[in-house]
């Protein structure tokens, strides 16, 4: 067997309350590049399922950027640090440079590419850095800040000029290279949140937390116009772009909305057009980034909304389109459509994906508590949280009914639910199993073991349940009670998954010792043996439909498949599937299969037959 890499779901940019992100774009190739966690995302605006992750930085990404050339990305995380790295061919490691002793928040190159500029947090110390791109060796000096710098601009034509802004609420310009102070502006009343240089570097424009933005003259610095304040924002103006030919800008604000401006010939700012991007007008809407890349206006909301607006026809209403910002724990397919994809992260969102289309919208619950472990069995989903209650939600489409939220008392470890008699549910807590029928508890049941992982077979007549001693104990279901009618032992580690076969001939276990096992339904004898071959603990597995394959996701960031009726050294492995771990994992035919993880990436990879 062998595997390619079919379809990338792509996470969406982290974001903060009360912060902007700036987001980046090439040009060339219509792409934006983006951070989430260790993630740096390339992503075609033309396609939004074309992504290309970099994962190589050892702490959060916070900003990335093309070369002018689109030929290198620099990108910077939160401890200091650029990495610069080709964009094509595995992405070679050109350098890396520990530029400031706290995060990066912005990042510019020069205009010929030799120069870099980085700001962010110094504690302390510089907070303003350039340098050469080859060697790292500094460019200047940047006095005049005395907090955290959130935004720097390069002047893209000669004569160079740098300038930045941020929560000393100061503007301040730099002459060279090398760089020196020349002076500084204070204008703006609140954080300054980001500045850039128009296009043709004639001028620069700051916006601000304080509802404002200043353009000044590109190279002596003076204060040559502003935004009206008519029809102006009401909120903080976390982002500003310019568009390519540098007579508009497209800000973003807090108060949700975006908007394009015309900067007219005295350098003043009218409000053109006011962008409203979908959403239910809750604090998630709030949009915190922009760029304005050729004739795509693209706009990023606190929730981590992507809505793409076109600069030829602004009246079209956006596409817009999300995905997760956490780990994504679980993953299912409806059974009466395969090509549906349910995942949900443990920040209670639920993502609908389309295979061969991608985001087909989030799953609105009525309520937003947390998820654990989610099961779709038709046209119902099971959830548990972290608020020991169990819910059960019907699914019409992207609109869920009402939640019928049923408190266990317990944290629950573990919820499966009967396929073919949906409403039987077994949920494993510590010290044992709470069995539901419908909404009402019909039993507690403490099994007198630590308990770490639960199945129930479809039929709703046995249960599996793991023990944190590594053993597997069988019970057949009687009424609302267990009978115990064997003890499986041969795990060295406990418990973390157990599922039953689609045929229900077989059922699979995981355990935290990095081990599977198939075993036999009825006779309980090891099927197939020695999957050995994970380097950290089994978070999730999964049978492909016709119960010949199986596939296990671990925290050593693989996949492997294996096929039943062969030995295990014949597996396939999928190396780096998901960065910092597998967490979800379903097939969705014969030789597909979805995996899920701590990226927040969802990926479909195509198997091939031997």
């Amino acid at each position: 067997m062998s595997h390619e890499l079919k379809e990338t779901y792509a996470c969406m940019p982290t974001t903060e309350r009360g912060r902007g992100i700036l987001i980046s774009g090439d040009a060339k190739s219509n792409s934006i590049v983006y951070t989430n966690a260790r993630s740096v995302v390339i992503m075609s605006l033309e396609n939004p399922l074309q992504v290309s992750v970099y994962g190589e930085h050892a702490y959060p990404a916070t900003v990335a950027r093309f070369s002018p050339n689109g030929e290198w990305v620099a990108s910077a995380d939160a401890s200091g640090t650029v990495r610069i790295w080709g964009t094509r061919n595995d992405f070679v490691l050109k350098k890396e440079f520990r530029v400031l002793s706290g995060r990066i928040d912005d990042l510019q190159w020069s205009p010929d590419g030799l120069r870099i500029v980085a700001c962010g947090e110094g504690k302390g110390k510089s907070f303003v850095r350039a340098f050469m791109w080859d060697s790292g060796t500094n460019v200047g000096e940047f006095d005049g800040h005395s907090r955290r710098v959130l935004s720097c601009a390069y002047k893209p034509t000669r004569p160079f000029r740098v300038v930045t802004c941020g929560e000393d609420f100061l503007v301040n310009f730099y002459e060279g290279p090398p760089f020196r102070f020349k002076l500084s502006h204070r204008d703006h009343s609140n954080f300054v949140n980001c500045v850039r240089y128009s296009p043709d570097g004639s001028k620069f424009i700051s916006v601000s937390s304080d509802k404002s933005g200043f353009i000044f003259d590109g190279k002596s610095a003076e204060k040559i116009g502003e935004l009206s304040s008519e029809g102006g924002h009401t909120g903080s103006i976390y982002a500003v772009s310019w568009s390519p030919d540098g007579k508009q800008v497209l800000t973003v604000s807090a108060d949700k909305s975006a908007k394009v401006w015309d900067i007219s010939e005295d350098n003043n700012g009218k409000v053109k057009k006011t962008l409203t991007c979908p959403g239910s007008g809750g604090v998630e809407d709030m949009l915190v980034g922009c760029l304005w890349l050729n004739d795509y206006l693209v706009t990023v909301s606190l929730g981590g909304i992507i809505s793409i607006f076109l600069a030829s026809d602004l009246d079209k209403a956006p596409t817009a389109f999300s995905g997760h910002m956490k780990n994504v724990s679980s993953l299912s397919i409806l059974r009466s459509n395969p090509k549906v994809l349910l995942s949900s992260s443990y920040d209670g969102l639920i993502v609908k994906w389309i295979q061969g289309i991608g985001y087909s919208g989030k799953v609105q619950r009525k309520e937003g508590s947390q998820i654990k472990c989610l099961v779709a069995v038709e046209e119902e989903i099971v959830t548990s949280g972290f608020d020991n209650k169990i819910r059960r939600v019907s699914l019409h489409g992207d609109q869920c009914g009402d939640a019928e939220a049923i408190d266990i008392g317990n944290q629950p470890k573990d919820l499966s639910v009967a396929l073919l008699s949906p409403e039987l549910a077994l949920v494993s807590i510590d010290s044992g199993v709470v069995m539901l029928r419908g909404t009402k508890i019909v039993s507690t049941i403490n099994l007198g073991f630590v308990v770490t992982a639960s199945a129930v077979s479809p039929d709703g007549s046995e249960a599996i349940i793991g023990g944190q001693d590594g053993k597997l104990h069988i019970y057949s279901i009687s009424g609302d009670t267990l009978v115990e009618e064997a003890v499986l032992e041969k795990h060295r580690g406990a418990i973390s998954v157990i599922r039953y076969s689609p045929d229900v001939s077989m059922f699979a276990s995981g355990d935290l010792n990095r081990e599977a096992i198939v075993w036999d339904r009825a006779s309980h004898e090891v099927k197939l043996k020695n999957m050995l071959y994970h380097t950290a603990r089994i978070n999730c597995l999964a049978w492909s439909p016709d119960s010949r394959r199986i596939a296990t996701g671990s925290l050593d960031m693989c996949v492997i498949i294996y096929e039943v009726d062969q030995p295990a050294s014949s597996r396939i492995t999928i190396k780096g599937a998901h960065l910092g771990g597998v967490y979800g994992l379903t097939f969705t035919d014969e030789y597909s299969l979805a995996s899920s993880g701590e990226d927040a990436f969802i990926r479909v990879w195509k198997i091939t037959p031997p």
